[in-house]
């Protein structure tokens, strides 16, 4: 019964990580950039700058 918790904590945390990315919306959809912009531009990666300008603002 001892691995029963390590194991059980691990499975959750696995759980909740898929469960919390799983409702991202697709990069590149208008839900996507309705949320980039409202997120502050100092928090954007390099990424996710291309992204938005890819497929925000050169529609």
């Amino acid at each position: 019964m001892k691995l029963f918790k390590p194991v059980s904590l691990i499975l959750f945390i696995l759980a909740m990580f898929l469960y919390t990315t799983g409702c991202a919306p697709e990069v590149g959809s208008e839900a996507w950039c309705k949320q980039m912009k409202a997120k502050d531009k100092g928090d954007w990666s390099a990424n996710e700058a291309a992204d938005y300008a890819k497929n925000c603002l050169f529609k």
